[in-house]
């Protein structure tokens, strides 16, 4: 009996892995059937979701980063998965077979790895959008694209606003490319002011009267001259920081290439619903 067993375990897991096998076969020789956008185009609007200025504006923000960061970000809206030969797709296999298909992204660039394309793909009635990663990214990002379904993309979904939530995800993917902090998330209920709030404030008021009496008392001998150069080099110090460290990696100077160069997915990225 235990040795049946184990023959009927070892045919069970063959059978199984033949099917894995077939399935990925078959979803690869499956083709998208979308245009694809021109070179430096970025948006496919096919669902029509987007407003003529909002797609000319995530153009703009798509073109600077290709040409900062040599990673393009490319939007493209269908009316279903079923009408561009995806029927029966999960929207991440769908994502993966067109971000393969158009070869998103550079697989390399002056030698060096690169692969950092990303997809931003929603299926109108199917309720569904996809944030997709090229390789180079790994899974290092898919907090951040977590982040930027739930609180950019479908919030404004949910409430109609389909061209202000694609723009609200290029944004913030834009801001991920760059190693930035991404947007706040749209409207949140109003919360009383933590303590620290308050204590703040006091500290300023207590900086105010200080600096008041040391003028006062000693002109421009005292003490509060001498505190606020020190504040104010400190101040300056972390601003110059903050606008000079972009983060992410660049593309020498200005990259003056295309969105599609044999980039390929990674997996990572997210999927959302509304």
């Amino acid at each position: 009996m235990p040795f049946q067993s184990c023959c009927r375990s070892l045919v069970l897991c063959l059978l199984i892995g033949i099917l894995a096998v077939l399935h990925a076969s078959t979803a690869s020789a499956i083709e998208i059937e979308i245009e694809k956008p021109g070179e430096r185009e970025f948006v496919r609007d096919q669902a029509d979701m987007i407003s003529p200025e909002d797609e000319q504006h995530i153009k703009e923000i798509c073109d600077k980063l290709l040409t900062e960061k040599a990673t393009p970000i490319i939007v493209i809206t269908i009316d279903s998965m079923a009408n561009h030969g995806g029927e029966g797709l999960r929207i991440e296999t769908f994502a993966t077979l067109l971000f393969d298909q158009w070869g998103i992204g550079h697989a390399q660039i002056n030698g060096e790895e690169w692969n950092t394309g990303i997809l931003l793909l929603v299926s109108k009635n199917d309720r569904k959008a996809r944030i997709e990663l090229g390789g180079g990214w790994g899974r290092r990002e898919d907090g951040l694209c977590r982040q930027i379904m739930d609180q950019q993309i479908i919030p404004r979904f949910k409430q109609g606003d389909f061209s202000g939530g694609i723009v609200a995800g290029v944004e913030s993917l834009d801001q991920m490319a760059r190693k930035l902090e991404l947007p706040a998330a749209p409207q949140r209920p109003a919360q009383p002011s933590p303590w620290w709030h308050y204590a703040m404030w006091a500290g300023f008021v207590g900086l105010a009267i200080f600096t008041g009496v040391s003028l006062y008392r000693r002109g421009s001998s005292g003490w509060a001259w001498a505190f606020w150069a020190i504040v104010f080099t400190i101040l300056g110090t972390i601003l110059y920081h903050m606008a000079t460290s972009r983060g992410g990696r660049g593309g020498g100077g200005g990259f003056s290439g295309g969105s599609f160069g044999g980039g390929s997915s990674g997996g990572g990225g997210a999927t959302g619903s509304w």
